[in-house]
């Protein structure tokens, strides 16, 4: 991740992250495409434990990553180092996307803001000022792809601060059983939520040993996101409403924006 205030929730959650989202793949054939119709080298910025970085590099495409949590880091190099057929494809750069001391010279075809990683900015400041630094690093009439959950989902929601159960998993490095669960409340005029992640971890034994992470997000609705990229310098191209190319409408799951700049 990117964002300063999210820093100590990825360190925190690393070691469960490649094991809880193991079957997230959905989103890797539009990734593909996009690349493909792009051409040229991908920034991602939030890469992460390298999931969507390695399969691009796979590709064939040249991925650079922006990632600021060492934990996440570490493991996207161990994920490269187990391929060494992509290591000349793949390029990490440890920093803060915000960091003015950060300097990439070359420029992208492709930049991607992935799965709610812009969601971790909370305010407009910050916002505005990742879009710019993305348009300087994109090359002319290049794309931004910027996947974010469709907000009116979270706003139709009773608020109740119940425990949800939300999936469970098997660390694999322990075989351990993970139960994931959350607590969240949404301040509808600020459009962030606050959410308390809940790892109960059960041993061989049966102990179980509970991890609580507190973590802030923003919402945005389209009209924010259009008017946000176009403050950067990008004009809106497209938007899907999931991964399967399908309108954004009312109800859908996901707001996948495509921009050019």
């Amino acid at each position: 991740m990117t964002a300063s205030r999210s820093a100590g929730f990825y360190a925190t959650i690393a070691r469960y992250y490649d094991s809880e989202h193991h079957d997230k793949d959905e989103d890797l054939p539009l990734y593909s495409e996009v690349a493909d119709e792009a051409g040229g080298s991908v920034l991602i910025i939030g890469s992460g434990t390298g999931r969507l970085m390695l399969h691009l590099a796979a590709e064939g495409h040249d991925v650079h990553g922006i990632e600021m949590e060492s934990a996440m880091l570490d493991r996207a190099r161990l994920k490269r180092d187990a391929s060494p057929g992509l290591a000349d494809r793949v390029t990490f750069h440890f920093a803060d996307a915000l960091d003015p001391k950060l300097k990439i010279d070359e420029k992208f075809s492709l930049i991607i803001i992935p799965y709610n990683t812009f969601m971790h900015f909370l305010t407009l400041d910050t916002q505005l000022t990742l879009l710019k630094r993305a348009k300087a690093w994109l090359a002319e009439g290049g794309m931004i792809v910027i996947d974010l959950p469709n907000a009116g989902e979270a706003y139709s929601s009773l608020d109740s601060e119940a425990i949800i159960l939300e999936r469970t998993f098997l660390e694999h490095e322990t075989g351990h059983l993970v139960m994931q669960q959350s607590v969240s409340r949404l301040d509808r005029t600020e459009q962030n939520m606050e959410i308390s992640w809940i790892y109960d971890e059960i041993n061989g034994d049966g102990m179980v040993q509970r991890t609580i992470v507190p973590v802030t997000v923003h919402y945005f609705f389209l009209s924010e996101i259009t008017l946000l990229l176009q403050a950067a310098g990008f004009s809106l191209d497209t938007v899907y409403g999931d991964f399967d190319g399908s309108p954004f409408y009312d109800g859908c799951p996901r707001m996948i924006v495509l921009g050019r700049g």
